[in-house]
């Protein structure tokens, strides 16, 4: 008889259950108390009562754990200081989206040698955000992968659904179980209505196909998550981070009875990709806040100890410490710069 199925698969090992991962690493009573803390202060700030600015930051990517959480270690000795107009999320991202190939993130590829060792990618992720819960620093991310998020969900404040992957049916109903506050950004062309529809679905009950707390495939059935909003970061066709734009955003979000609570990301294509052009581009976005636009309710950066980014593959004692290996970054001292500034203009 002819073989049928599995003909290119290489091989399929069975992942540790997100239940006995979770148990294995479990967060501290304080990491969930802090964590409820902040997603509440997250979800005020865009749907609610506090008026403070959100500024999603950090590295693209984390690929050196002693680098992130140096940089984590600075960035929550700022927030603290500038908490009573901003509030400041780290972007700690462990997975990549890739237009063709490349290296897929920390979760994938932990030592960074195509080696693959996804459950250890997991349980590292898990040691990186809680160390960094400990700072006192809300955590961000991208869930690219549906399964991701049985295995680090719990350790996260924020989270973003990509550009590439907001028209996906399976992420609109992952994002409609999930227990954080989300963004969804406009599509790789830099139109906004798949954003918007993709918030509707968010915020419906979906049922789907997923993966159980024991790792068993399952019908999961959702309630909805309506803490979904937008996110503009600019396409292929153009930035999106504008007056025209923002009102063109609060129009198309009113037209669909969502409120208009909107996120712009001053990395991607709102810089067109050029790290350097990225400050001027946060200016335009607080600029606008301070002018009145109450419906943008944050911004987002990428941002390194060291500017800019380098080639990957080379030898691991070749590479920068600090520096991108993914998309490049603004580094620590603009960042800092840019910060306080922001701070002072909001006062």
């Amino acid at each position: 008889m002819s073989q049928t199925a599995n003909l290119h698969i290489a091989s399929n090992v069975a992942l540790p259950s997100p239940r006995s991962m979770v148990a294995e690493i479990a967060p501290t009573e304080a990491q969930t108390a802090f964590m409820a803390q902040s997603r509440r202060e997250i979800r005020e700030i865009i749907f609610g009562s506090d008026s403070r600015f959100l500024v999603v930051l950090g590295p693209c990517s984390i690929h050196d754990p002693e680098a992130g959480l140096e940089y984590a270690r600075k960035l929550a000795a700022l927030s603290k200081e500038l908490s009573d107009r901003l509030c400041i999320v780290m972007r700690v991202y462990f997975e990549k989206p890739r237009t063709t190939v490349g290296w897929k993130g920390l979760i994938m590829d932990p030592r960074l040698d195509g080696s693959c060792d996804i459950p250890a990618g997991l349980k590292l992720a898990r040691k990186i955000l809680r160390d960094v819960l400990d700072l006192g620093l809300p955590t961000a991310t991208e869930l690219l992968d549906p399964i991701t998020p049985q295995y680090i969900a719990d350790l996260i404040s924020w989270s973003a659904i990509g550009a590439r992957t907001t028209e996906s049916q399976t992420h609109r109903q992952m994002a409609s179980g999930l227990s954080m506050p989300l963004g969804f950004k406009n599509g790789t062309f830099g139109h906004i209505s798949p954003a918007v529809n993709a918030i509707k679905a968010g915020m419906q009950p979906q049922t789907f196909l997923g993966v159980s707390e024991d790792g068993v495939a399952s019908a999961v059935t959702t309630s909805g998550n309506p803490d979904c909003h937008i996110i503009l970061r600019g396409g292929e066709d153009g930035p999106n981070f504008g007056a025209d734009d923002v009102q063109e955003t609060i129009d198309a979000l009113e037209a669909a009875k969502l409120k208009p609570a909107i996120m712009i990301d001053a990395s991607h294509g709102n810089c067109a990709k050029d790290h350097r052009r990225m400050p001027d581009v946060f200016r335009e976005i607080v600029r606008q806040r301070v002018a009145g636009q109450k419906a943008i309710i944050g911004a987002m950066l990428e941002s390194n100890l060291v500017a800019g980014n380098q080639k990957f593959p080379q030898p691991l004692d070749q590479l920068t410490r600090g520096q991108s290996i993914t998309d490049a970054c603004i580094d620590w001292e603009t960042t800092e710069s840019l910060l306080r500034e922001t701070h002072r203009v909001l006062g």
